[in-house]
């Protein structure tokens, strides 16, 4: 009985053993490859599977999940001899399980090695500050060439990415001190333009203020000629009043050969004053004047002589200046208005070819004469010229 019982634990056990090499389980995402006696037999599926034990072997067990497998820094010398020092990672996945076993001994080894080789070729080909602008080009260019080399090894890469990419640190610090001129630089002509543009405003500025004080000094020596125009005009307005005045009140007296001499004598005193006076004329009818005024000597006949004369004299009428000034403001108006009326339609009959006028004759103006205005004044019958 004791032997029977270890007999039949060492057949359990052995039944045990033939069912774990004849089982095999394969877990998501990867393949087995099996080999019997040493000849490739098929590749197992995620599952689990029957194999002949001691006959079947899985020889390789694959991952066809992407891989990333990222590469040390390598140096590689550019076309300008500088040796610059680039890490890259490529991803890559298994698509034919049976070639990557069987095509490649070690296809990461492989990769690795292609990938040092052909960088090398594609940086040799460009200058170092190609090579610093230039990444997409170069994962471009590599990852064709490495699709293309690992294509019959059952492998696809799909991306291959440059890390870092470092010059020796003379380069970097030559580099540095470029990148700061260059930048010095253009802030300089920032600057200048800066500067420049400022001085352009300036100087319209300082054009259109002095355009506007040209401006404004011509219209202000309008303004004074014409407020000098208007002074002059009410001080010969007011002076041809006093003439009047004067004239009438001397016509209203009646005057005589007594008066006329009266007045030669109050001359007298003025002509005679002044320090540059050295000699002065006495007038012919002065002899003809004393004549008359001692005929009038007497002062009773002085006396008949002022009662006569006031009984004949009346006061002028009195002279409203203000009134003149608004006046000759709307008269001046008047005048304007109407010039600007035959201007406009002088204009529409050329536009119209209704008139005869060239365009370079001037327009004929309305002719106003004003009895108060200057240019009125004259001699006249009633005047101090007139005839008496």
């Amino acid at each position: 009985m004791p032997a029977l019982t270890i007999v039949l634990i060492v057949l359990a056990v052995v039944v045990v053993m033939l069912l774990a090499a004849t089982l095999k389980i394969i877990r998501q995402q990867q393949v087995a490859i099996v080999e019997r006696l040493g000849k490739f037999r098929k590749v197992l599926d995620p599952g689990p599977h029957l194999v002949v034990p001691f006959l079947d072997q899985i020889r390789y067990a694959l991952d066809m999940r992407e891989e990333v497998v990222p590469f040390p820094p390598q140096g590689v010398i550019t076309e300008d001899n500088l040796i610059v020092s680039i890490d890259s990672v490529i991803y890559f996945q298994i698509v034919d399980p049976v070639r990557a076993a069987y095509e490649a001994q070690n296809y990461r080894a492989a990769i690795e090695q292609l990938t040092m080789t052909t960088l090398r070729n594609i940086i040799g080909g460009m200058d170092l500050e190609a090579t610093l602008t230039s990444r997409e080009e170069i994962n471009k260019r590599l990852r064709a060439v490495l699709d293309e080399a690992t294509g019959k090894w059952g492998i696809k890469v799909n991306r291959v990415e440059l890390r870092t990419i470092e010059p020796p640190p003379t380069i970097r610090d030559a580099m540095e001190k470029g990148a700061r001129a260059e930048r010095d630089k253009r802030a300089s002509i920032l600057l200048a333009e800066g500067q420049r543009q400022s001085q352009i405003l300036s100087a319209g500025g300082d054009r259109e203020a002095a355009i506007l004080r040209a401006q404004g000094d011509r219209e202000a020596a309008v303004l004074r000629a014409q407020a000098d125009r208007q002074a002059q005009m009410l001080r010969a307005e007011g002076e041809a009043q006093a003439i009047t005045t004067v004239f009438s009140a001397i016509h209203a007296a009646e005057p005589d050969q007594a008066l006329l001499a009266y007045q030669y004598m109050q001359m007298l005193p003025r002509l005679a004053n002044g320090d540059s006076n050295k000699m002065w004329i006495v007038p012919s009818e002065l002899s003809d004047a004393l004549k008359g005024l001692g005929q009038v000597a007497n002062p009773t006949d002085v006396r008949d002589y002022v009662s006569r004369a006031s009984q004949h004299f009346s006061a002028p009428k009195p002279v409203d200046v203000h009134a003149e000034i608004a006046e000759q403001a709307r008269k001046d108006h008047e005048q304007s208005s109407a010039t600007v009326e035959q201007a406009i339609a002088d204009a529409q009959a050329m536009e119209g070819g209704g008139g005869t006028r060239r365009p370079g004759q001037p327009s004929p103006q309305p002719q106003h004469q004003n009895p108060d205005s200057p240019g009125a004044w004259g001699p006249h019958p009633g005047g101090p010229y007139g005839a008496q």
